[in-house]
């Protein structure tokens, strides 16, 4: 059962509620985002940038294929709910021709982003399910991803690559890292301004997952952090992401089936 500190996110999945979250956005990329960086400036801050709109784009996602299981059910929708159509809501929210042209780019390089994490974290993780630290449940669920052969392909890594030669780049770049530690925080932080319960508590997970993504990959240093010095909570935070946008790149196959 829930507490004001625990939620079993079986027990509350990601859902269409009809929320509105415009105005957080809008606050996101206007004031967490690093402004003046153009798409593909060649500095991390500008790959922060689109690991941000890749969050956004997987939430996105999230919605639409909530809207999609809405009218699969038959179930409706309420007249306070403004969303009803999956297909009109995947193009504006993220087709070629919507609101944000690049949005599907942003997501795969997002993914990419945390499944090289999940990559770097596995004996770690391996380590906690073969100890016990990790319930017997989750493990078996875990081991699977973690043998996957995808988190060594080397097309996945490239946006890591990207990000790491950004990073380290020259001495400015690298004494400009505390900044994706600042912001990270921030992004975590602006999920308490979210009014629906249920997305806040996936929006929190979804931005600690790509705080720990960031804290692996770059670190202090732009070389990356230790994962066996990050917390466990964080790593389930950055395993419950990956899984989030597997599901969303699902979601956006079917949308683009249906074209």
């Amino acid at each position: 059962m829930p507490s004001e500190d625990y939620y079993d996110i079986e027990e509350f999945p990601e859902d269409y509620t009809g929320y509105d979250g415009a105005e957080v956005w809008n606050f996101i990329h206007k004031r967490i985002a690093f402004e003046g960086y153009a798409y593909d400036d060649d500095h991390w801050k500008a790959d922060f940038n689109k690991a941000v709109s890749g969050l956004h784009s997987m939430i996105s996602a999230q919605i639409v294929r909530g809207i999609q299981e809405r009218v699969d059910s038959g179930e409706g929708f309420s007249e306070d709910e403004q969303w009803t159509d999956p297909v009109v809501e995947f193009n504006r929210r993220l087709g070629a021709d919507g609101e944000t042209s690049l949005a599907l780019e942003n997501l795969y390089f997002c993914y990419m982003l945390l499944l090289t994490a999940a990559s770097k974290a596995r004996e770690r993780l391996l380590q906690d399910c073969n100890t016990g630290k990790i319930d017997e449940k989750a493990a078996e669920a875990l081991r699977p991803i973690l043998a996957s052969s995808l988190l060594e392909d080397a097309n996945v890594k490239v946006a890591y690559n990207k990000l790491h030669d950004h990073a380290v780049k020259d001495s400015d770049s690298m004494a400009s890292l505390w900044e994706a530690r600042l912001r990270t925080r921030d992004l975590q932080r602006i999920m308490n301004c979210v009014q629906c319960n249920k997305c806040r508590l996936h929006g929190k997970i979804a931005a600690m997952g790509l705080s720990t993504a960031f804290q692996i990959l770059v670190g202090r240093t732009g070389e990356g952090g230790d994962p066996d010095r990050v917390h466990r909570v964080e790593l389930a935070a950055l395993m419950e992401s990956v899984d989030k946008f597997s599901r969303a790149i699902q979601t956006c196959h079917m949308m683009q089936s249906k074209e």
